[in-house]
């Protein structure tokens, strides 16, 4: 698992057990858990070849109090193993090293498995291992002892066929895969992928897929070990007596695939097919993964989402202003943006970095791009952060590095930094001359998120795309070209150079590849992972059993999530006469709910900070301020594109009906807290789609919202509410708040029977004499029981305590 939340929340604990009169130290992972700090660099260097060390330097500068908490735990728990800082992608780094695929233990074989604490724990399923990602809370009490529990899902199986096109990537794959299995409809379900194409991917490839997993809504994303499999554990390094025992084990129990073999082929729930030769480059978006577009149709689809109705393929730029252009001088140089303009490239996310074949693809296509004449224009803010070592070994052992250097693609970290929206900020001439302009900039990125808000509060637009396009898009300058029909640039001898000029095929990637992807790094970097910081090595942390909370900290602060508990429960109250604090569409994200990048200037978390005695450029982000429920219940609905149906524009605002003033979503809030009266709120479909935030979840309880109701849920998100005692209504099928006449401005009474049962009906009144009824979704009898205690951690605070 990875981040500052969960250490957090066990200190909370301890202090909540001993309370009670319990053992405190009963607090503590009885499971061996590596925490990867799967840190989100703040790039605030363009262009320069000491950006990564600056950057770690600034990271320690900015988090120091972080990592001597985050040292505490390591030395307070058991159990609990800390690959430092500036390490890596924690899923890149359980795929290159951690993993085992077979576990030996006390002299028994078993299937590896994991449970992780981000979304994207399913990119370890292209290797063989099942996984997938679950809420903080409920990694938290897994690791306490408690048994996972699900409805058992069904299991879809995805054929594979045919050979991909030379010129496609796994990236292009992946997309494609998205935007099928989104039409299918796979949420809460596993897919396994089978057929005689999954033998012509290899597990960087099948990584990418699995790895996507949450954008198309499953479970888990799993590819069986077939022969190919075990060459990658060698080929990374580990011990190959060990692999061979996976092997024998594997083959003795049936497990080892031979994927051109139908007749090991199991039986699924349903299958679907895709014949890889049919997949042509792509990207995604601008607002959504699952939104594939071809690159071929890039320029026209761009174009007609400027005008279409805001939304998520829309902009609702007026037609006159379609081709608006705004000058700006930039280190006293004259350039012009326009709609379309590329702002930001970067190489980035666990997602393709994980992948030699399109990094390395990315390298060989800047080599040719350099060596052509072309550029990327200053101000364009680029940057490449590897998911581990290990690919800045390979980029600069192939000798591609120094090229995507003078492209402006220097390594400036390892961790999720632009994926996550800690790319830094732009230029102040840039954004000057965005918002002159109204334009829609454009962020191109090699992640696998690309939601309103994310990615940079001024790039309205943003694309997900391979490595190599992305700095192909860099070149450009604009995501207004037809690749086929345009040149790319034209170098100094005024000749045009067009994309197909420069774009490496599969067969030269693959060469290089086998040359230069050896076991021997892998051993390098893996074998002083956990010592190689210096920075991590010299922080002293003490070594109490109990955390002494400071404070005057404005990082680290015990959550009040259990003041007040008792060992007796509470029962279950009906919910009478709540207000609706939200109303949203469809597909609000966990980084509408609670956004993990910069933090804004005029927000109430900016206010408290500054109450603080902080000045904004010590604001941080709030995916570093995840220890402080303070700042981070300020944070909850504060994305600047959040759409709340109450208001006219976007923004993190709403009515406080009682009064019918505009605030703040925190301060409104705050004022129905104060007149003790309860919130909830009113969603569409696929709500808390995106990471697998908890803080997505305790922040909305924070802010007093008893319960959400919404046509459909993602299934972390989901769980996450069940773990925080928030309640999950979902309309009747047929129904939703249209259908029903709902408008939000009405109160609501949501009566919770004595006796309750898996996905019962509950009956809603409405203070306009209306009644209609939802599904309370506690999936399971071990999910109402977390409920009855008030969720999920206060159910393992009464049983330690006991």
């Amino acid at each position: 698992f990875s981040g500052v939340p969960a250490v957090v929340d066990f200190a909370a604990m301890r202090d909540a057990v001993k309370k009670l009169g319990g053992d405190p130290e009963k607090i503590n992972p009885i499971c061996p858990a590596d925490l990867v700090i799967d840190h989100s660099i703040q790039v605030d260097f363009n262009r320069q070849s000491d950006s990564l060390q600056k950057n770690q330097d600034l990271e320690f500068e900015r988090n120091k109090e972080r990592f001597e908490f985050l040292k505490w735990g390591s030395r307070a728990f058991k159990n609990l193993r800390i690959i430092p800082p500036g390490s890596g992608i924690i899923h890149q780094v359980n795929l290159e090293y951690l993993a085992r695929v077979v576990m030996d233990q006390d002299g028994y074989y078993y299937p590896d498995s994991v449970v992780g604490t981000d979304s994207h724990t399913t990119m370890i399923d292209g290797l063989g291992v099942l996984g997938w990602g679950v809420g903080g809370i409920e990694a938290e009490a897994v690791m306490l002892g408690q048994p996972i529990s699900m409805v058992l899902p069904e299991v879809v199986g995805y054929k594979l066929v045919g050979n991909p096109q030379p010129l496609v990537t796994s990236t292009d794959i992946v997309l494609t895969i998205t935007k099928h299995l989104r039409q299918v409809g796979v949420v809460g379900k596993f897919v396994e992928f089978f057929g005689p194409g999954v033998a012509q991917l290899s597990i960087a490839d099948r990584a990418t897929i699995a790895n996507m997993c949450p954008e198309y809504g499953a479970t888990a994303a799993y590819f069986p070990v077939d022969d190919i499999s075990i060459g990658y554990l060698i080929q990374t390094g580990r011990d190959k007596e060990k692999v061979m025992c996976t092997k024998r084990y594997l083959e003795a129990v049936e497990m080892l695939r031979d994927f051109k073999n139908s007749s090991q082929d199991p039986d699924f729930t349903q299958v679907v097919e895709l014949d890889l030769h049919t997949v042509v480059p792509c990207c995604s978006g601008p607002k959504r993964p699952q939104d594939k577009v071809a690159v071929s149709d890039m320029k026209k689809d761009f174009e007609t989402c400027l005008g279409a109705k805001q939304g998520f393929k829309g902009f609702q730029i007026a037609p006159d202003r379609h081709n608006s252009i705004v000058k700006f001088n930039f280190e006293g140089c004259d350039f012009e943006l326009a709609h379309g303009s590329v702002v930001i490239a970067a190489i980035t996310s666990c997602t393709n970095t994980s992948n030699p074949s399109v990094m390395l693809g990315a390298g060989l296509l800047a080599k040719k791009a350099v060596e052509a004449g072309l550029t990327v224009k200053p101000y364009i803010k680029t940057s490449l952060s590897p998911g581990s070592g290990v690919v800045t070994y390979y980029l600069r052992e192939s000798g591609v590095m120094s090229y995507l250097s003078q492209l402006g693609f220097d390594v400036v970290g390892y961790g999720c930094m632009t994926c996550i929206g800690n790319s830094g900020p732009l230029p102040e001439s840039v954004v000057e001359a965005i918002t002159q302009g109204d334009l829609v900039a454009v962020g191109v990125l090699s992640g696998n998120r690309n939601f309103e808000g994310r990615v940079h509060p001024n790039t309205r637009a943003n694309y997900l795309a391979s490595p190599p396009l992305v700095i192909a898009y860099a070149i450009a300058g604009t995501i207004r070209i037809d690749f086929e029909k345009e040149p790319l640039g034209i170098n100094a001898s005024g000749k045009k150079i067009f994309l197909k000029d420069i774009w490496p095929t599969r067969t030269e990637i693959q060469a290089v590849e086998r040359q230069f992807v050896i076991p021997a790094m892998f051993k390098e970097v893996y074998e002083k992972i956990e010592t190689v910081n210096k920075s991590w090595n010299a922080l002293d942390a003490p070594s109490d059993k109990l955390y002494t909370w400071n404070p005057k900290s404005t990082y680290i602060k015990s959550p009040p999530f259990f003041d007040g508990l008792t060992l007796a429960l509470q029962t279950p109250k009906t919910i009478e006469g709540a207000y609706v604090l939200l109303s949203f569409g469809d597909s609000v994200t966990t980084d509408h709910i609670s956004p993990a990048g910069n933090i804004a200037r005029n927000s109430p978390a900016a206010r408290y900070l500054t109450s603080r005695g902080l000045t904004p450029r010590e604001f941080n982000s709030y995916g570093s301020r995840r220890g402080n429920d303070a700042v981070m219940a300020r944070g909850t609905f504060a994305n600047i594109r959040l759409v709340n149906k109450f208001i006219d524009k976007q923004g993190p605002q709403t009515i406080h009906f009682p009064s019918e003033e505009i605030l703040d979503v925190f301060d409104a809030a705050e004022r129905y807290k104060q007149t003790g009266h309860p919130l909830i709120v009113l969603a569409g479909k696929e709500y808390g789609a995106g990471s697998s935030r908890d803080w997505a979840a305790k922040g909305p309880f924070l802010l007093g919202i008893k319960a959400v109701l919404a046509e459909s849920y993602e299934r972390i998100h989901r769980s996450n509410l069940v773990g925080m005692g928030v309640i999950p209504l979902q309309y009747l099928p047929g129904e939703d708040a249209g259908t029903l006449g709902l408008t939000g401005r009405e109160r609501y009474t949501i009566i919770i029977p004595e006796k309750l049962k898996p996905q019962m009906n509950v009956q809603i009144k409405l203070d306009t004499g209306k009644t209609f009824h939802a599904i309370m979704r506690f999936d399971t009898d071990v999910e109402l029981t977390y409920f009855h205690n008030g969720g999920i951690l206060n159910y393992m605070i009464r049983k330690m305590a006991s």
